[in-house]
């Protein structure tokens, strides 16, 4: 991922609450077909490996298990997002020389793949992924909750992965390159916004404390 100095993110853990904080990945292969991809939610085991281990499954009838992989696997975590005009700039009106842009925050992640079908591995994984989503929930669901048969059935139907990650890079693009007056202009028509995403991306934006 091409990513300048200034939209670096290099802290682990900080990249890892990126992580977590996408509710979905797209999960890549490279195959002699072409790639392969398939959005996925993915849990992060942050103390497995050095920069941590991606569990998820696949249907059983996707192909993209039973295709060869070429090298890695890579996964593609994309955070909020919002399209910048150049109205909000204060250049635009001191000399005009301005241009759209975007800014986003994503995290890319890249290892070896392993698939497996071991029920007892995959009932782990399932029951890790449903508490970590039913977590917030006022009554949350548990796995133990369906009948132990259906569950196990269900099993039969998906395949596991497992990706420990060996390449992690975290990215946050959001007008830091941009002189100050120019962020503020950004950061306050976003906040103007009526899309979430677009106030997301706001509230990011590094600007100076009133205060400060």
């Amino acid at each position: 991922m091409y990513t300048p100095p200034a939209f670096v993110v290099d802290d682990t853990s900080e990249i890892h609450a990126m992580m977590r904080a996408c509710r979905i990945a797209n999960f890549i292969t490279a195959t002699a077909e072409g790639p392969v991809a398939t959005p996925l939610p993915m849990l992060l085991d942050a103390e497995e490996g050095e920069r941590g281990t991606l569990y998820a499954h696949l249907a059983r009838p996707n192909p993209q298990w039973q295709t060869p992989v070429i090298g890695d696997a890579l996964a593609v975590f994309m955070g909020p997002d919002a399209y910048i005009t150049p109205a909000w700039y204060a250049a635009k009106s001191e000399h005009g020389k301005v241009v759209p842009t975007w800014n986003y925050t994503t995290v890319q992640a890249r290892g070896p793949v392993e698939f497996f079908d071991d029920p007892a591995r995959l009932l782990d994984i399932v029951k890790r992924l449903t508490d970590l989503h039913e977590r917030t929930a006022a009554k949350p669901w548990a796995v133990s909750d369906a009948p132990a048969a259906y569950i196990a059935a269900q099993l039969r139907g998906i395949v596991g992965i497992r990706m420990p990650i060996t390449l992690l890079a975290g990215k946050r693009k959001l007008s830091q390159n941009r002189p100050e007056p120019d962020r503020v202009g950004v950061k306050n028509g976003l906040s103007e916004s009526s899309r979430d995403f677009d106030r997301a991306i706001a509230d990011m934006i590094p600007v100076p404390s009133p205060l400060s």
